[in-house]
């Protein structure tokens, strides 16, 4: 049975209904290549001088490099396959271990005292830098050795065979010293095909390497390796035909990135004069009724939806997302409400005097609010609770949880992994550093600095340092998680510390908060609430439709690219 070529037109035909699957351009590098290697990808002719020919002749050529001291054939070497059986191939193909086909030449690391970058000496071929993900990259080399070990020649296809970069594959582009990291394979014939397969093989090459954390693949391990090999002929004709395809790719992979892009800007645009200072009251209508047209279309990646759940919450912190009642209590108000209510508390023994805090200058006023709202430091509306510092040796497996910084996961408190202390312990705890269910803890140093999350256990819990506790003055604790959210990167930015940011009680306190009347609080958590749920539905959509782009993928990549004659078997 002879294959079909592969219908590059039929393709380019197809692609665009399948081009937003995830990774689409490198699945379908990786087909043509698993095609190209078993003989699928272009027609075998008849008349093709068979590959076991060309095995005899490499033999012939390479009779004197193969025979021991004594002048002894050695004995041929089995081919190894990477993993199971090997594969059935088309007639005139032949297995043979690379070591018949190729010569492998180890590296050797020259002393480190002998490398330099002013050029003195040879070039040296170290690896992993000199390798990148591309097949045939040209070889790039920043330091020498005055002292070279092993060499390559130029043209030689070489392979990084330790550490993370294992796999990877260059094209050596002259003559030079190669270090312990790579090998150089060498053969006697225009080896493109095998150059191919061992490109598309690095996965499996990382595979053969001992060691989990740092593979490093022997020098037996790659001679040993089980090549497919076609008729000469035909390994030009696949090697063209790659060349075409893989060009074709590339073709595809700039013409997704400029639609991307383009969606990206777009995208951009249209969220951007949501929030921008210069869109008025009487602009706004117009667009947010044209981003909400528009995004559905240009919504294709989960980072989208991130973007959309953002510009959501930056419209409900500046009172654009829902309309202002002329009949809701000014915020104002509420503000004088507030500090009454916490004169009570301090009256009564249950907080301190807190130190007056200064108003909010206009310069920190970051955007224009409704006529309505006020300005106002986060310290006159919230009641900021710090952890308490419990011993190491206090933690447990069991007994009341702890929670830290890493307890705060995807907005809410998360005790699977929690330490806990002993009943003992916890009595002694003052009722200061207790989580009461519902309540709304902030991550105040690390990398997620800033973050939020609510206490949904069930459960009193017990706040650890760095860890701090929002109380609400009167306040919807949501509007106020909702604030936080849109100023996380700030957080991170003015928090003290370099290598591991902090946030003080007092930057919390001083922070300027938008504060709307409470009803019109009310009615944007309530809004927030069902746009997020839009969100969650369009992400799962998003997930439903990548499946089955996937899944179509899978099957027109099949149409396109499997032998005509087969197809027409099937059908038969």
């Amino acid at each position: 049975m002879s294959a079909g070529p592969m219908n590059a037109e039929r393709l380019l035909e197809v692609y665009e209904q399948i081009s937003e699957a995830p990774d689409a351009i490198a699945r379908l590098r990786r087909f043509v290549l698993d095609l190209a290697v078993r003989g699928k990808l272009v027609e075998q002719v008849a008349g093709d001088e068979p590959a076991s020919r060309l095995i005899e002749n490499i033999a012939r050529e390479r009779a004197a490099s193969r025979t021991d001291k004594k002048g002894k054939a050695k004995e041929k070497s089995a081919p190894v396959p990477f993993a199971g059986e090997l594969y059935d191939l088309p007639i005139g193909w032949s297995w043979s271990p690379l070591i018949d086909l190729s010569d492998v030449t180890m590296g050797q690391s020259p002393p480190g005292s002998t490398y330099n970058k002013s050029g003195d000496g040879v070039p040296l071929i170290n690896g992993p830098v000199e390798f990148t993900d591309g097949p045939f990259g040209a070889t790039v080399v920043n330091q020498y050795t005055t002292e070279p070990t092993n060499f390559c020649e130029a043209d030689d296809f070489l392979i990084c065979v330790r550490g993370s970069t294992t796999g990877r594959t260059n094209v050596a582009a002259f003559r030079a010293c190669i270090g312990r990291g790579v090998a150089a394979v060498r053969s006697t014939f225009e080896d493109g095909f095998i150059r191919l397969f061992l490109w598309k093989s690095r996965e499996d090459i990382i595979g053969m390497g001992r060691g989990i954390a740092f593979p490093s693949v022997s020098k037996k391990q790659l001679e040993q390796l089980a090549i497919p090999l076609p008729p000469l002929a035909e390994q030009h004709r696949i090697v063209a035909k790659v060349d075409e395809l893989m060009a074709l790719c590339d073709r595809l992979e700039e013409a997704r990135k400029t639609r991307e892009e383009l969606r990206d800007k777009l995208t951009a645009a249209s969220l951007v004069r949501l929030t921008a200072p210069d869109t008025t009251a009487e602009d706004f209508p117009a667009h947010a009724a044209f981003a909400l047209d528009a995004l559905p279309a240009l919504t294709t990646r989960p980072d989208q939806i991130k973007i959309l759940r953002q510009t959501i919450l930056n419209l409900a912190v500046r009172g654009k997302l829902v309309e202002q009642d002329a009949g809701d209590k000014p915020a104002a108000e509420l503000l004088e409400q507030i500090r009454d209510e916490k004169a009570e508390r301090v009256a009564a023994g249950l907080m301190r005097t807190q130190k007056p805090l200064e108003p909010v200058a206009p310069n920190e006023r970051e955007f224009d609010l409704p006529h309505n709202w006020v300005w106002v430091r986060l310290g006159e509306v919230v009641k900021l609770w710090n952890g308490l510092a419990f011993k190491s040796s206090d933690f447990g497996t069991v007994g009341i949880p702890v929670i830290r910084i890493g307890d705060l996961k995807g907005g809410v408190v998360n005790i699977t992994s929690a330490a806990c202390v002993s009943e003992k312990i916890a009595s002694q705890a003052s009722e200061e550093v207790w989580i009461p269910n519902g309540a709304l803890l902030l991550a105040m140093s690390g990398a997620t600095t800033g973050k939020t999350a609510f206490n949904k256990t069930g459960q009193r819990l017990l706040l650890n340092q760095r860890v701090g506790r929002i109380e609400p003055f009167q306040m919807n604790i949501h509007f106020i998680r909702f604030f936080f959210e849109t100023i996380i990167a700030r957080n991170l930015s003015i928090s003290l510390g370099t290598a591991i940011p902090n946030l003080s009680a007092k930057q919390v306190n001083e922070t300027a908060i938008p504060l709307p009347p409470l009803a019109e609080q009310h009615r944007i958590v309530a809004k927030v609430d069902a746009l997020m749920a839009l969100c969650d539905r369009l992400a799962a959509a998003l997930t439903t439709t990548d499946t089955t782009r996937t899944r179509l993928l899978e099957a027109l990549l099949r149409e396109a690219l499997e032998p005509a004659s087969d197809s027409l078997e099937a059908a038969e």
